[in-house]
C-alpha cells in the first residue's frame, strides 16, 4: 500500500518523526510504520526491542498523548506500527503545532495556526467577540441596505421594525451585547480601524504583471465593497459598463456579469481576514480575483467543478450574506462561475491555490494565446489566428505563405481549427475558400 494522507513509512526511527505523530493527532489520525521503505516493503528494524520502549515514552513525555505501538514480524524481519488517534484538543511539540494535510506534514504558523486553534475550540474567526467595538461603530446606511436586500430575498422576514441592537442579536452578530468580528466586517463604519487590509485592490495591466497601467484601492465593510467595487470596475476598468443588477445579461466582448459578481462574493465571504487584501487584476484578455486563504480541508480543486458541500471559512459572515440574498448555501458559487462562462462561450475559468490564497481567472474570449496553447494549437495555427484577427480571414494559400509550408500541411492545420470550432470555412471550395473566426 502506498503512502496516503494517514499512512507514513520510515525505514528507521528518528526523533524528528514526533512531528508526524503530532500532525496526525491534530488532523484525522494516522499510522507510521518504522521499518518500511517508501513502497511499503519491509526493511527490518534491528533495534526494535529498545524502540518499543523508547517511542511510547517519548510521545507521552513530549506530546502528552497516548498512542498505540505494535510490533509485527514477517519472516525474520520486524517492523513497528505507531497508531495515532485524532485529538479534539490541539497538540503541540515543544511549543510548535504540526498538521497532516494530504500526504505531507506542515507546521502551523500565523493565520493557519490561529484558525486551527479556533477550530479546535469550536469557534471560527468571525464568531469571536471584538472587545474594542460598540454599536456606535456600525454604519446605519450599510445596515439599511442589507435590510432592503434581505426583504427582496425573503430569507430574513420581519426585521424592518427591529432596533439595531435587536437586529444584530437576531442575526447572531452579538454575544451579550458585544459585537462579533463578523458584525465589523459586514457593517462597520471603518472596519480597517480594527483589522488591516479590509481592502480590495484593483490593477489594470497590459499583457502581463510587468505592465501596470493604473490601480485603485477601495476600503470599507463588505456591504459597501459589493457596491463600490462593481461601480469602480465599470467606471475605470471595463471597456463597456456592465449591469450588475441584471445578472442574467451577458455583455458581448466583455465578461459575464454573474461570473464576476460570484467571484467577488466568494473572495469577500470566504477570505482570511487576517491576511492580505483581496486583489483584482484586469488584463487585456483576462480578469483574476485572488483572496487570502486556501481551500477548506477536504475540498479539492476538482470538487469545485461539481456539486460539493458548502464549507465556509467564515460561517457567520456567510450566513448573513445568504440571508441578504447575496449567496446561496449549497456550494454552488464556483459552478455558477463555470456555467456563466460556458453560456457566454468563454473558456472554462481557471481556479488555483496560489501564494497562500485562492485565485479564479476568467478569460475574455476563446482566442487568447494562453487558451489556444492549452487547446494544443501549434505555432503555425497560432500565427494564423493572429493573422485572421488583423485581416478578417485567411486562405489556404495565405496560410502556406505565412508559415512556409506546403498545401497538405496547411489543409490539415486548417481542418483541425475547423473541427475545434475556432474557424469556419466560407465561400466556394478551392481557391475561393476562406477561413474566418467561428465566433
Amino acid at each position: 500500500m502506498p503512502e496516503q494522507h494517514n499512512i507514513e513509512y520510515k525505514q528507521s526511527w528518528h526523533d524528528d518523526y514526533l512531528k508526524w505523530v503530532c500532525g496526525f493527532a491534530n488532523a484525522q489520525g494516522g499510522t507510521i510504520y518504522i521499518g518500511k521503505d517508501d513502497n511499503g516493503q519491509i526493511v527490518h528494524v534491528p533495534d526494535f526491542k529498545s524502540l518499543m520502549e523508547i517511542i511510547p515514552q517519548k510521545i507521552k513525555d513530549q506530546l502528552g498523548i497516548m498512542i498505540e505501538v505494535n510490533l509485527h514480524q514477517e519472516a525474520s524481519n520486524y517492523f513497528i506500527e505507531i497508531i495515532t488517534p485524532p485529538y479534539s484538543i490541539p497538540i503541540s511539540l515543544r511549543g510548535r503545532y504540526y498538521y497532516r494535510t494530504g500526504s505531507t506534514k506542515m507546521e502551523l504558523t500565523g493565520t493557519n495556526l490561529t484558525e486551527f486553534l479556533l477550530k479546535k475550540s469550536g469557534k471560527t474567526w468571525d464568531d469571536v467577540i471584538e472587545p474594542g467595538a460598540t454599536v456606535s461603530d456600525i454604519d446605519d446606511a450599510s445596515v439599511n441596505k442589507f435590510i432592503s436586500d434581505a426583504a427582496k430575498s425573503g430569507r430574513l422576514p420581519d426585521i424592518s421594525e427591529l432596533t439595531l441592537a435587536d437586529l444584530l442579536e437576531k442575526m447572531r452578530l452579538t454575544d451579550n451585547g458585544q459585537l462579533k468580528r463578523a458584525a465589523i466586517i459586514l457593517f462597520a463604519k471603518d472596519p480597517g480601524r480594527f483589522y488591516p487590509n479590509i481592502v480590495v485592490k484593483l490593477g489594470r495591466f497590459g499583457k502581463d504583471d510587468a505592465d501596470l497601467k493604473f490601480q485603485e484601492s477601495i476600503e470599507g465593510n463588505l456591504i459597501k465593497l459589493l457596491g463600490e467595487v462593481t461601480e469602480v470596475l465599470n467606471r475605470k476598468f471595463f471597456t463597456k459598463p456592465i449591469d450588475f443588477e441584471g445578472l442574467q445579461r451577458v455583455e458581448k466582448d466583455e465578461y459575464p456579469v454573474a461570473a464576476i459578481r460570484e467571484m467577488l462574493l466568494n473572495a469577500l465571504v470566504h477570505r482570511s481576514y487576517m491576511g492580505s487584501m483581496v486583489q483584482i487584476r484586469i488584463y487585456d484578455d483576462k480578469l483574476s480575483i485572488w483572496n487570502e486563504g486556501g481551500l477548506p480541508e477536504g475540498l479539492s480543486l476538482e470538487a469545485l467543478k461539481r456539486l460539493h458541500p458548502s464549507r465556509p471559512r467564515n460561517p457567520v459572515i456567510a450566513d448573513i450574506c445568504f440571508k441578504g440574498g447575496y449567496i446561496d448555501s449549497w456550494g454552488r458559487g464556483t459552478i455558477k462561475i463555470i456555467e456563466a462562462c460556458r453560456e457566454a462561450n468563454l473558456p472554462e475559468p481557471e481556479m488555483q491555490e496560489r501564494d497562500g490564497g485562492f485565485q479564479v481567472t476568467i478569460f475574455k474570449n476563446l482566442l487568447t494565446e494562453e487558451h489556444l496553447r492549452k487547446a494544443g494549437l501549434n505555432e503555425r495555427q497560432l500565427k494564423a489566428i493572429t493573422f485572421i484577427k488583423a485581416n478578417a480571414s485567411i486562405t489556404n494559400a495565405q496560410y502556406q505563405a505565412l508559415n512556409k509550408v506546403g498545401k497538405t500541411t496547411a489543409t490539415a492545420d486548417l481542418q483541425i481549427l475547423v473541427e475545434q470550432q475556432l474557424l469556419k470555412q466560407v465561400g466556394t471550395k478551392g481557391r475561393g475558400s476562406k477561413y474566418k473566426l467561428a465566433n
